[in-house]
């Protein structure tokens, strides 16, 4: 690549003369860009202090996933699409690389296949760090620095803090791990995890000191770096670092730095965009229309960001599975092609980006050259960071698949430190039955986070598992103090209170648990049996009649209501409940059973003999449909007496 000659201050001349200009060093202003590129972070934080005060961590990852991460990928595609210098350029790219990673990305969310969601991970972390280094070239490009050495130190920085703060974050890495493990991956001993963590840290600060001796050499020597060019690495590996390792939830680390990364980006574009139009009389079109100076075009501009970001938006409240998947594919590939057509439609070094972005110097536009070479290689890179490791992993998950446990085990051996994958491996070993150690998983937990009430839950049910009723108390109680308003925990914690003879105060958390989740019909059933335990029929029949409501192929509560309705002498309503107890369950004997017997009080006998005899195929030692098919047999018997 042609190398731009540094324009240094000489130390045996004059000073320059006065008409001379001093060298820019913003992009656009000093304030601007503090909250447009350096600054950012300091006003992302209490905006998302106060947002979590109002919205669940989920709820502002989503949106922000939606209208922030897939948002921003439009400009990129406007550019790629509507610039046709470009579009000439790049042609083939644009054509196949959509097709091809729309194929991918759709099939592998079809067969749920997770090596995908790696791949889109590690692109991103790159997409992430580079865009950070590019305005590191940026504002040295301001004052004229373009050293080699400079260049390659700001790239080592980027990539060895950025990659540090996932290998020391244990929730990253052991999202990361969790991911590989379920792709198949072969186990990677905890040593090579703890000692690579190690190096990589050791690496980051050789990597710091060195860059900051050579800083310091540049600017005694006269060539001076851009000083905001340091505060811009700073603050963008700080919060890098904040999001990833301090965030009390991770979910809200990945939207804050999502955030800062949009701002900087959708901002930046912007500029560069306005100022081809400017510029350059071939841009016409779309282009030339959007990114005029204008306020109002500004507004439209961020609108069709958030239109574009509403497909992800609408594709997280999908409730059709077969949509989701291939809705889900889409946004996939839209991130990808984000992430490949940044790595070239935007290279700094080029004189025509350089220009846009009112920059001096750089080399003429790359040529492609021969078909052949330039597919080659392009191709070769394409394998080296796409197919080869995605094929991998979808070999892997294909042929070598895992065992739950065994994959928890693992990765709480490779990152102990962290709640999240102790209580992982706690659920797997509780579904195995394997009550012990559950309860050990879930205490190593509750040790890093004594405020995760799911934990206290999962506790108190492993406790109740090995009849520790009393045990198990205080664990509930504490998941309702930290969630007073959850009613899967008053559930059951009534359940825990009626095993240990409390009935009375069993019944307040029942009632407060339908309360809670009204569209429920495990809720509303719990409590309708507690009522008529209680001899509260009539309040019973109610919350009978609201579970076949929500559920109509609920069978229990079906066969329950049916046989209330048959107890207050509604028969015809009750008849009806039994058969859809029977549709719902067609070898329930009991239904069988009591439906004849409904129909024996109405003098209905021979069908009363059918019903009968039909539970006694379905069982037959079953006594007391045997004892009702003689009494319907000698009343039928008595009756054909009677008429003879």
């Amino acid at each position: 690549m042609q190398q731009i000659p540094g324009f240094s201050r000489l130390q045996t001349v004059p000073a320059a003369p006065a008409s001379a200009s001093r060298p820019k060093l913003w992009i656009l202003d000093s304030w601007r860009d503090l909250i447009l590129y350096v600054g950012t972070p300091l006003l992302l934080v209490p905006v998302f202090a106060l947002a979590q005060s109002r919205w669940s961590p989920q709820d502002i990852y989503l949106f922000v996933a939606a209208f922030g991460a897939m948002g921003h990928h439009l400009p990129g595609m406007i550019r790629a699409y509507g610039d046709r210098a470009l579009f000439e350029r790049f042609k083939w790219r644009f054509i196949l690389a959509p097709l091809f990673l729309l194929a991918v990305c759709t099939a592998f969310f079809w067969w749920d296949l997770k090596g995908i969601l790696l791949v889109v991970f590690f692109w991103g972390v790159w997409h992430g760090l580079m865009q950070t280094y590019g305005f590191c070239r940026i504002y040295d490009a301001k004052t004229g620095t373009f050293d080699v050495l400079t260049r390659r130190l700001d790239f080592a920085m980027c990539v060895i803090w950025f990659a540090t703060a996932v290998a020391l974050s244990s929730y990253r890495l052991s999202d990361t791990l969790d991911t590989y493990y379920v792709c198949g991956g072969p186990f990677i001993p905890p040593t090579v995890v703890h000692h690579g963590q190690q190096l990589i840290l050791w690496a980051a600060i050789a990597v710091s000191v060195v860059f900051l001796i050579h800083f310091g050499r540049m600017w005694i020597v006269g060539k001076r770096p851009n000083p905001v060019k340091l505060a811009l690495l700073v603050t963008s590996i700080a919060f890098w670092w904040y999001c990833n390792n301090l965030v009390a939830n991770i979910l809200v680390g990945i939207a804050l730095f999502e955030v800062f990364h949009d701002v900087q980006y959708l901002s930046l574009v912007w500029i560069y965009n306005r100022n081809r139009v400017e510029k350059d009389s071939n841009i016409g079109g779309f282009m030339r229309f959007v990114f005029r100076r204008s306020g109002s075009l500004m507004g439209l501009y961020v609108g069709l960001v958030f239109a574009y970001g509403s497909l992800a938006y609408i594709n997280g409240h999908l409730g059709i599975d077969t949509v989701k998947r291939i809705l889900t594919g889409v946004v996939t590939a839209s991130t990808l092609l984000h992430f490949y057509y940044d790595g070239f439609i935007w290279k700094v070094r080029e004189r025509s980006t350089r220009q846009s972005l009112g920059l001096t110097g750089g080399t003429a536009d790359v040529s492609l050259g021969g078909f052949l070479p330039s597919w080659t290689l392009h191709g070769l890179k394409w394998a080296a960071v796409f197919v080869l490791p995605l094929g991998a992993l979808w070999f892997w998950q294909t042929h070598l698949n895992v065992p739950e446990v065994q994959r928890r085990a693992w990765l709480v051996a490779d990152v102990p430190i962290g709640a999240k994958q102790h209580f992982d491996y706690g659920q797997a070993l509780q579904k195995e039955g394997k009550w012990a150690q559950a309860e050990e998983q879930y205490k190593i937990a509750l040790g890093f986070k004594s405020s995760d009430a799911k934990s206290h839950v999962n506790l108190a049910t492993v406790l109740m598992a090995q009849a520790r009723y009393d045990a198990a108390v205080p664990q509930i109680e504490e998941a309702l103090r930290l969630q007073p308003n959850s009613g899967e925990f008053h559930l059951s914690y009534a359940s825990l209170l009626e095993r240990l003879g409390r009935s009375d105060e069993a019944g307040s958390h029942y009632e407060t648990a339908a309360r809670l989740m009204p569209d429920s019909p495990d809720a509303h059933y719990n409590y309708a049996v507690f009522l008529a335990s209680t001899r509260k029929e009539n309040d019973a029949l109610s919350e009978l009649r609201r579970v076949v409501q929500l559920k109509p192929d609920h069978v229990d509560a079906q066969l329950q209501l049916a046989d209330a309705l048959f107890a207050k002498g509604d028969l015809e309503e009750a008849k009806a409940h039994y058969l859809a107890a029977l549709r719902g369950d067609p070898k329930l004997t009991v239904a069988y059973n009591n439906l004849g017997k409904l129909f024996l009080s109405e003098g209905q006998i021979s069908q009363a003999i059918v019903q009968f005899s039909e539970a006694l195929r379905l069982n037959p030692e079953y006594k007391e449909a045997e004892e009702n098919l003689q009494i319907a047999k000698a009343s039928d018997q008595f009756r054909q007496q009677t008429h003879n």
